[in-house]
């Protein structure tokens, strides 16, 4: 009987060790970078920057932001520079920085291991990111949207900046493996089809990662875009918004007018004010959202009004004196 008992125990020991290395060493199981070379055009790095700074905001997380004021604006010259730390105090398995995407970094990077790394997750040396960057969304950007992007990046000034290696939690440390995908790109829709316009917008822009809920790393589906998601800041809890169309608790009551100016409010850069040590900040990145083209924001906004409404109330800020 402890004959069985040991040959059992070595079967399940060399199964979950076998497990275990397929996780860590066969995945992530992702094509290889496409042979492309993208030919930068003015045109091609203007809306390249459009959708890097006011669509996507990649450079919400990639850049320095000024946290001593409302919605943490993006300090001049830090664009692209990375660092931003995401870490085990707000909620992260492990340490993670944003990386530098200057072409100080980026400079012997190809254009497709940088759309690779965009749209799978999957960087230049077939490493998994962990999803703070939203690339199962950015994934299905429309290619040429992720060529503009790319462009954009080239011709950023290069910063010399050296950012932090990762360090990643168990069993995350496995999972992460298993969290890129390949990408699967959607059609740019043609923009006088207000909501089907407004669903591409609303995907690219991952809306819906920071407006849901979620439950051990999960997002609640029935709470999507529902808002109360929570984000520790410095001096207390900020919770995201229900952008649902809820009447009571969400935009259900919001006319077209009052959506476009709640975004175009801060850009008045006095909106963007100085806070005291017991205000509460937003992560959300008003001055690069107000910077969107309005029929993007009407696109959006008819986009949202189709959404199933959900009634949660939502208490956006928590003083770390009232935990």
């Amino acid at each position: 009987m402890k004959k069985i008992l040991l040959i059992a125990a070595l079967i399940v020991v060399i199964v979950i060790a076998g497990v275990a290395g397929y996780l860590k060493f066969a995945l992530p199981d992702i094509a290889p970078p496409p042979d492309i070379t993208i030919h930068s055009t003015p045109e091609r790095i203007k809306h390249g920057e459009y959708l890097a700074n006011h669509v996507t905001v990649c450079m919400d997380c990639h850049s320095t932001r000024d946290w001593n004021r409302f919605s943490g604006p993006v300090i001049p010259g830090t664009l692209g520079k990375g660092g931003e730390h995401f870490g085990r105090e707000m909620g992260f398995p492990g340490d993670f920085y944003s990386k530098n995407i200057t072409p100080q970094n980026l400079g012997n990077w190809t254009d497709g291991e940088i759309f690779r790394t965009i749209t799978t997750g999957v960087n230049k040396n077939r490493e998994a990111l962990f999803p703070v960057m939203p690339y199962l969304h950015y994934g299905k950007m429309d290619k040429e949207d992720v060529y503009d992007i790319i462009a954009y990046l080239r011709q950023l000034p290069a910063i010399n900046n050296e950012i932090p290696g990762h360090t990643v939690d168990f069993p995350m440390n496995f999972i992460l493996n298993t969290i890129p995908e390949d990408a699967v790109a959607m059609q740019h829709p043609d923009k006088t089809d207000l909501t089907k316009y407004g669903n591409y917008l609303v995907t690219i822009s991952a809306c819906i990662d920071c407006h849901t809920q979620v439950k051990q790393g999960q997002p609640i589906r029935e709470l999507a875009y529902a808002g109360g998601r929570e984000f520790q800041m410095p001096n207390g809890m900020v919770r995201s918004a229900n952008i649902t169309p809820d009447p009571e608790t969400g935009i259900g009551n919001w006319t077209e007018e009052s959506f476009l100016s709640r975004f175009k409010a801060y850009l008045d850069s006095s909106s963007i004010y100085q806070l005291s040590d017991t205000q509460v900040n937003t992560l959300m990145p008003w001055t690069m959202y107000a910077g969107m083209d309005t029929t993007d924001l009407r696109a959006i906004y008819a986009y949202l009004k189709t959404l199933p409404p959900v009634k949660n109330k939502v208490e956006h800020f928590q003083p770390a004196k009232a935990f």
